[in-house]
Parts: structure tokens; C-alpha cells; sequence
């Protein structure tokens, strides 16, 4: 299994500088690869404190040149938030600057404070994404951008540098609600998976997906790239402890930053799915959603962690699992000490295992939270 690590640069509450979060960050991000860590990955947010990475390709810019080998993953583009020729010609760029390292991810986002503040409406987001992906995904492997859409008007124009290897294989996106997983296997992507729902819910949405990508593709899909939320210890108790502090303070930066209490994703097109959230919140109350949330992270001790994230690749099918070990404003003492023992005691042993085998079954048991049955991040 290929193991990575996430750096998300959240400054809650601004208890600190964001330049004293962005040094220690970055401190954090360049041990990975002397530890072992294969990849690094990193997220697009804008305007506000959840995460302080608004162009998520100049950062893996920077981790480029810190890195000799580890591979530098989007987890996401945002692509509704740029103009498409734009994200080709970085994208390129970076992957010749590292030779090719790049792991490509996307997404359409969900924030409506992000899609406020670009004066983009939500509503169109999802033809947007698809739009943007159609011209970027085939302008990588043709050299040029050329596109006549409703929202992407592009006339020929050439990729300079120049793309050197291909991207398929080596692209995801990010697919919450279901009516996105066809679209994805339509584009001839991977799947990324942000923990946040039943694992029964997720599996029977892969299963189609393949289906539909194996009919489409004529080859198999890629397996999925599945990220979670980690807190490592030698002790149980203090895992728990310290997981209901962080990865629970990390659900109430989703809930503030998405502010899933209100009720406009309902009204948002393309969005119905990410509706239910209110309502599930009215139904259980807050405490509950967060519980599920970190209930389906990867906590505990060493042993604890690799059979969770084991269970989950029994149920995905995933070859790749990327940890975030730094979140909610935890000290950064304590999130170097996660991160340094689940690379002494756990990634060896993941990194071990051979290609994940065929999924279990969808209607296997989740581990929690079924109840709740619905996704809980947007992406």
C-alpha cells in the first residue's frame, strides 16, 4: 500500500499567526519523505481559517523542492474557481519541475463563502467542473487546450511546457454525492475518499462506478485514494481522548466553514444531496454528527490504526491511504509525535501489504455511524 501525508494549514479561532502555522507546516511536510511517507498532498481552500491553501499548486511547487521522490498529490483543484487553461499550463509546469511526480485530484467544491467571494454561483458548479475537466484531462494528453461549451470558451492554444507523460492513472476527484461518481468514471478518473459516510453507502457507489467505468474505459479503474483524519499513541485511552479533542474540533471547522446547519445546499442545484446535512443535524444534534465523523477517522494505537485502515481497504479496495496528522490546533509537538510514531510502527506494515484484492461485499456492516447515512464533507 502507498501511504502519504496531508498538510491542511488550519489556524482555528486564530490562535496563532498564519505565518507561524505555515512554518510549522511546512516543517511537518518536509520530514515526510525522510520518514517514509511516498506522497504529499494537499487541499484547496480559500477566505477563511478551515484551511489557508488557496492555490494548492504552488505549494507542491515548494514541496517539489524539498522532495527528491515523493510524489505531490491535489486533494483538490477546485476547478469551477479557475480558468481551466490556467490549471493545465501549472499543472504541466509542476510535473515538469518534478519530473513528473505530480498526482492530479479534482473537485467542484461545496463553500458557499469560496464560490461568494470568486462571484461564481453554485448552481452552475457542477457543469462547470465537468466542463473545465472535459478541456484540462484532454488538453494534458494532446498538448493544447481547445474547448466550446456553455461556460468554457477556449480557442486552441498550446500547452507550454508541454505534458511528457500521460495523467491517466494518476488523476482523482473527489465524489460526495452519487450523482457525481458516473460523471467521474465518464472522465476516466479515480476516486478520492474523504471518510464521511457509511462504508456500505460507499462501496455500493463504487461498485457502479466501476461498472460504468469498466463499460466506458474498457479497462478496470484505478483503485481509489482514501484519505483519513489520524491520531497515533501508544495509549488507548489518550488516543480517544485526544481523537474526541482534534478530529472532533476538526468537524467543527466543516461545519462553520460549510455551515451545513443552514439550509442552502437544499436549494443549491446540484447540491440536494449535501441538504440532508441539516436535517441530519436537527435529527441527532451536533455531538452526534461529530461523533460519527471521528468514528470513521483512523485512531487509536498502533495496532488499532492499522486494522482500521485495513478494514476500510477491505471495503473500498483502496492502494493508497493519505494521512493528516496536524488539524484543529493541535500542538505541534503533539502532531509531530503522531505523525512520527504511525511512520515508525504502522506505514511499514501498510506499505507491506500486496494490491488490495476485489472489495467485500456493499452490504457489509459499517463500523459506525450508519444511522446517520449521509455524507458529511463537502469537497
Amino acid at each position: 500500500m502507498h501511504v502519504g501525508l496531508a498538510t491542511v494549514f488550519q489556524n482555528p479561532k486564530k490562535t496563532r499567526s498564519d505565518h507561524d502555522v505555515y512554518r510549522n507546516e511546512l516543517r511537518l511536510a518536509a520530514e515526510a519523505e525522510p520518514l517514509g511517507f511516498e506522497s504529499i498532498w494537499g487541499v484547496e481552500h480559500h477566505f477563511t481559517d478551515y484551511t489557508m491553501c488557496p492555490d494548492v499548486l504552488q505549494f507542491l511547487t515548494y514541496m517539489a523542492g524539498r522532495t527528491q521522490r515523493a510524489g505531490l498529490g491535489s486533494m483538490v483543484v477546485v476547478l469551477p474557481w479557475h480558468d481551466p487553461l490556467r490549471v493545465a499550463e501549472e499543472v504541466s509546469m509542476l510535473d515538469n519541475i518534478s519530473d513528473g511526480r505530480l498526482i492530479l485530484g479534482l473537485g467542484r467544491g461545496a463553500g458557499r463563502v469560496e464560490f461568494d467571494g470568486f462571484r461564481l454561483s453554485m448552481d452552475e458548479s457542477r457543469d462547470r467542473f465537468v466542463e473545465s475537466a472535459e478541456m484540462l484531462l484532454r488538453g494534458l494528453e494532446t498538448g493544447h487546450c481547445e474547448y466550446a461549451g456553455k461556460f468554457v470558451r477556449q480557442p486552441r492554444a498550446a500547452i507550454r511546457p508541454a505534458p511528457f507523460k500521460t495523467f491517466r492513472g494518476r488523476t482523482y476527484a473527489a465524489a460526495v454525492s452519487p450523482e457525481s461518481m458516473p460523471i467521474m468514471a465518464k472522465l476516466g478518473v479515480g476516486i478520492l475518499v474523504i471518510p464521511q459516510k457509511p462504508w456500505p453507502e460507499v462501496a455500493k457507489e463504487l461498485d457502479a462506478y466501476r461498472t460504468t467505468y469498466r463499460d466506458i474505459n474498457r479497462t478496470e479503474a484505478p483503485p481509489p485514494v482514501c484519505a483519513g483524519w489520524t491520531f497515533c499513541d501508544e495509549s488507548a485511552e489518550r488516543a480517544h481522548d485526544m481523537a474526541l479533542r482534534y478530529i472532533g474540533g476538526y468537524y467543527q471547522t466543516v461545519l462553520d466553514h460549510y455551515n451545513f446547519q443552514g439550509d442552502h445546499l437544499a436549494k443549491t442545484k446540484g447540491y440536494e444531496y449535501y441538504g440532508k446535512m441539516s436535517e441530519k443535524i436537527a435529527q441527532y444534534g451536533t455531538d452526534k454528527v461529530i461523533e460519527y465523523f471521528m468514528n470513521l477517522q483512523v485512531w487509536g494505537t498502533p495496532e488499532q490504526c492499522y486494522e482500521k485502515i485495513l478494514d476500510v481497504r477491505g471495503r473500498v479496495g483502496n492502494d493508497t491511504f493519505v494521512g493528516v496528522f496536524s488539524y484543529a490546533g493541535m500542538d505541534y509537538g503533539e502532531a509531530e509525535r503522531n505523525m512520527r510514531l504511525f511512520a515508525r510502527t504502522v506505514m511499514p506494515q501498510l506499505q507491506k501489504l500486496p494490491p488490495a484484492s476485489a472489495p467485500a461485499p456493499a452490504a457489509a456492516a459499517p463500523r459506525a455511524g450508519k444511522e446517520l447515512g449521509v455524507g458529511l464533507l463537502g469537497s
